[in-house]
C-alpha cells in the first residue's frame, strides 16, 4: 500500500501555529495499524487564556465586518477545502479510519456548509415594528451573540466542526474550537483553509487538551457567551450544567439509537440492503446510524436474509485500501465496548447471526455483527452501541413498532419503510426523533436542520435554523 504523510500538529491561537515545545503531548494513533502518526500538543491554562483574550479582541472587529466580506472569506475557505479535499480526506482516514471515499465525501460536504452559511450571512435581517405611540420608531436587530466555545468529537472530524464554525463565523462570532484529540489534523486543515482565505487573526482558535480541564476553563470565562457541543449524553449534561452557571445558551447534539420500522408492504430489498450499508458505514460510529431494525412479522424472514447477505459481502480493512467498505473502530475502548455488548446479549439468549468478535489483525477491527431475538434486558437494547452491531427484532402491529421505536430517551434519528401513504404519514407524525427518513436512509443536507429531541439534545445545526443560535435579538425604541 502507498505510504502517506501526516501533517505536523499544532495549536492555533491568535493566528499563530504553535508547536508542542515544552507542552504535554498525546499520541495520535492510526486505528488501522496501531502506529503512532504524531504527537499532539495539549493546551495549558495559559494557552486557553491567550485563546480567550484573542477571541474577545477579535470579536469586536469581526462582528462589525460587513456580511458580504464575511461571506467572501467563508466561500474562499470552502473553495480551498474542495481543492485540498484529497489531502484532508487522507489525513482523516489515517487518524479516524473510515474509508477514503467516505472521507472525501465528508470534506466536500463540510465545504458545502461553509458556502451555505456564507450566503446565510447576507440574509441576517431584523424588522421594523409599528408603534402604538406617534413619533416612536421600533426596531428589532439580530446581532452576533459573542465569542463561542465549541466542542466536537472524533468520528466526523470535518463536518461536525464545519457545522459549528460556518454558522458561528457567518453570524459574526469568534470561536474557540476544541476538536476530538483522536483526529486533530482534519480540524487543523480546515482552520488552515480559513486562515489562508483571509480570516482575521484571533477570530478562530483551535485548542486540544484534557477535555474536562479545557471545557471547565473556557465555559467559566466571562468572555464566552455561547457553547456548542456534539458528543455523548453524560458529557452533554456536564457541559449544560457549566453553561447554566453563567446563564449561557448551549446547543447540544448528543447520542442516538436509531430505530428502523420496516412494514410488510415495504420494498424489503431497499430497506435491508440499504440498511446494512447504512448501519456499517463509518464502522457504525455515527450518531444518526440505524441500529435497531424493527421488522413487521410477515416481512421478517426475507429482511433477515437480505440484510445478512449484504453484511457478509462487506469488505473490512484499512480505509486507505481502495476496496475497503468498513474500517477499524477509532480506539481500543470501542473494541472493548463491542465485545462487552455482544457477550451480554448472548448471555441473555440473543442469537448471533453474523460477526461477533474482534478480528485477528493489527489495528482496532471488529466484525460487522448482527444480533437477533435480543431480550429487552440486554444492554444493547438500552445503550447506543456506536459500533458495527445491528439488532433485528420483529413486531406485529403499527402501535407495537412505534412503542418500541419511541421507548428510549434517545430521539435523534428514525427511519421507516412502507408503500402505504397513510402509514407513512402516521409514522412521520408519531415517531419521536428530530430527523426522520421515510423510504430512505440519507437524511442529512446542508439546507436542512440537524438535531434531536429528548436526551439526544436540543437546537439544530444546518439549514436556515442553524445560524439563529449564534444571534441575539436587540430591541431599540427611539423617540
Amino acid at each position: 500500500m502507498q505510504k502517506y504523510t501526516y501533517d505536523p500538529l499544532h495549536l492555533f491561537i491568535d493566528g499563530a501555529w504553535l508547536e508542542a515545545g515544552s507542552r504535554d503531548t498525546s499520541a495520535v494513533i492510526n486505528p488501522a495499524t496501531g502506529a503512532t502518526l504524531g504527537r499532539l500538543p495539549l493546551a495549558t491554562p495559559a494557552d486557553l487564556d491567550a485563546a480567550l483574550k484573542a477571541a474577545d479582541r477579535a470579536f469586536e472587529t469581526w462582528r462589525q465586518t460587513v456580511p458580504a466580506e464575511r461571506a467572501r472569506i467563508l466561500k474562499g475557505a470552502a473553495e480551498l477545502m474542495r481543492k485540498r479535499s484529497v489531502h484532508i480526506a487522507t489525513l482523516m482516514t489515517l487518524e479516524e479510519g473510515k474509508p477514503l471515499s467516505e472521507s472525501v465525501d465528508e470534506v466536500l460536504r463540510a465545504a458545502d456548509y461553509f458556502e451555505w452559511f456564507a450566503e446565510e450571512a447576507r440574509r441576517i435581517d431584523g424588522r421594523v415594528v409599528a408603534s402604538n405611540r406617534p413619533g416612536v420608531q421600533q426596531l428589532v436587530k439580530r446581532q452576533p451573540i459573542g465569542p463561542v466555545a465549541a466542542f466536537t468529537p472524533w468520528n466526523f472530524p470535518a463536518i461536525t466542526p464545519a457545522r459549528k464554525l460556518s454558522a458561528a463565523l457567518a453570524a459574526g462570532c469568534s470561536v474557540i474550537l476544541k476538536p476530538g484529540e483522536e483526529s486533530p489534523a482534519t480540524a487543523l486543515a480546515l482552520a488552515r483553509c480559513l486562515d489562508d482565505a483571509g480570516l482575521p487573526k484571533g477570530v478562530l482558535q483551535i485548542v486540544f487538551g484534557v477535555p474536562d480541564m479545557v471545557s471547565a476553563h473556557l465555559i467559566a470565562s466571562p468572555v464566552i457567551r455561547k457553547v456548542a457541543f456534539t458528543g455523548s449524553i453524560p458529557v452533554g449534561r456536564l457541559l449544560s450544567e457549566r453553561a447554566a452557571a453563567g446563564v449561557k445558551p448551549i446547543t447540544l447534539e448528543l447520542g442516538g439509537h436509531g430505530p428502523v420500522l420496516v412494514f410488510d408492504d415495504a420494498d424489503i430489498d431497499a430497506a435491508a440492503i440499504g440498511g446494512a450499508a447504512n448501519r456499517f458505514r463509518g464502522t457504525g460510529q455515527i450518531c444518526i446510524s440505524s441500529t435497531r431494525f424493527l421488522i413487521q412479522r410477515n416481512a421478517y424472514e426475507r429482511f433477515v436474509e437480505r440484510f445478512l447477505a449484504k453484511t457478509r459481502e462487506l469488505v473490512v480493512g484499512d480505509g486507505l485500501a481502495p476496496d475497503t467498505q468498513v474500517g477499524p473502530l477509532a480506539n481500543p475502548r470501542q473494541l472493548a465496548k463491542m465485545e462487552a455488548l455482544v457477550a451480554d446479549a448472548l448471555a441473555q439468549g440473543a442469537k448471533l447471526l453474523a460477526g461477533g468478535k474482534r478480528m485477528d489483525r493489527p489495528g482496532y477491527f471488529f466484525e460487522p455483527t448482527v444480533l437477533a431475538e435480543v431480550p429487552m434486558s440486554a444492554r444493547i437494547m438500552h445503550e447506543e452501541p456506536f459500533g458495527p452491531i445491528a439488532v433485528l427484532r420483529p413486531f406485529d402491529q403499527l402501535d407495537d413498532g412505534l412503542a418500541e421505536a419511541n421507548r428510549l430517551p434517545y430521539a435523534l434519528s428514525a427511519y421507516a419503510f412502507t408503500r402505504d401513504a397513510r402509514t407513512a404519514i402516521d409514522v412521520g407524525d408519531r415517531l419521536q426523533a428530530g430527523m426522520i427518513g421515510i423510504n430512505q436512509y440519507r437524511i442529512v443536507a446542508t439546507e436542512l436542520p440537524f438535531g434531536g429531541m429528548k436526551e439526544s439534545g436540543h437546537g439544530s445545526e444546518g439549514g436556515t435554523e442553524g445560524i439563529g443560535h449564534y444571534l441575539t435579538n436587540k430591541f431599540i425604541s427611539q423617540a
